[in-house]
């Protein structure tokens, strides 16, 4: 008897190796931009692949078009200022056709964060990436992890991810809205940094990326 790993079983996840949800996709040049969220940072899980959701996304793609190309402009504690000023340039040089728009986290981790002025970057990030044509994708922030000296931390990402959903309303884009996703009930689900989501998180928000990528195909 064969016995699947945790992935494998996980009705959340899509096979690793599995083509058929992006059978047709016509993207050739992927990109992601933001944050370490963007940037797919995470620790392992055991049964799971030690793969970033963008890593997971980049590799499907390839097995419909081998030649495809990826960029991953995304830093580790960026913030909306710093993607727009650092990563947007480059970006837009790649000449993606599916793009990955993801910031704000790190906004919110400021003392009195300033949240219009982080609409408004976003709106401005949002608008440049959809001006290149390419397919937006973009996630909100889901609830499993907290910041115990910032008592009012839901809150604040209640209201980053309401200006996501609108600005992914407003664009196009495909959206994984992981608020409140089913997975964020299970233990270990995020990294030992007590902020990312380990493998199995990053297999999931892969998996909602690709389902809502394959409505566009």
């Amino acid at each position: 008897m064969t016995t699947l790993s945790a992935e494998e079983s996980d009705p959340f996840c899509l096979p690793v190796q599995s083509t058929r949800w992006l059978t047709g996709a016509p993207w050739r040049r992927f990109a992601t931009m933001g944050d370490s969220l963007a940037a797919g940072t995470h620790g392992p899980s055991p049964g799971y692949a030690n793969m970033g959701w963008c890593d997971r996304l980049a590799g499907l793609l390839r097995r419909v078009h081998p030649d495809l190309a990826y960029l991953n402009t995304a830093v580790i504690g960026a913030t909306t200022a710093d993607t727009l000023a650092g990563q947007l340039g480059p970006v837009l040089g790649f000449g993606p056709d599916l793009l990955h728009v993801s910031c704000g986290a790190n906004d919110l981790w400021r003392r009195d964060p300033d949240l219009p002025a982080t609409g408004r970057a976003l709106r401005r990030l949002f608008g440049r990436a959809a001006a290149t044509g390419a397919t937006l994708t973009t996630f909100t922030l889901g609830r499993a992890f907290v910041v115990p000296r910032f008592p009012d931390w839901h809150d604040r990402v209640r209201a980053l991810n309401d200006v996501i959903r609108a600005l992914a309303a407003e664009h196009g884009a495909v959206l994984a809205d992981m608020w409140d996703h089913p997975v964020n009930d299970r233990p270990g689900l995020v990294s030992a940094d007590g902020v990312h989501f380990s493998a199995a998180g990053q297999a999931v928000l892969a998996a909602e990326l690709v389902k809502g990528l394959a409505l566009r195909i």
